[in-house]
């Protein structure tokens, strides 16, 4: 379906960003609005990281995996 476009490390980056957001963004760190913004990208990181596709590195036709 998608052609995967992050690299082994950019996934973990992503993966480990991403929860460290969650957690400040849905923990006791931050509440409102910012907070579920902040929860929400990092919802996008993990997803992103986890399939191993980034839409918008598709938009800009970037990738970080080798081929």
């Amino acid at each position: 379906m998608f052609t995967p476009n992050e690299s082994s490390w950019d996934r973990i980056i992503r993966i480990v960003l991403g929860l460290i957001l969650l957690y400040v963004g849905f923990g006791p760190p931050l509440s409102g609005a910012l907070g579920i913004i902040v929860g929400i990208i990092g919802i996008i990181l993990v997803v992103t990281g986890a399939i191993g596709w980034c839409p918008l590195y598709q938009l800009l036709n970037f990738k970080t995996k080798q081929e």
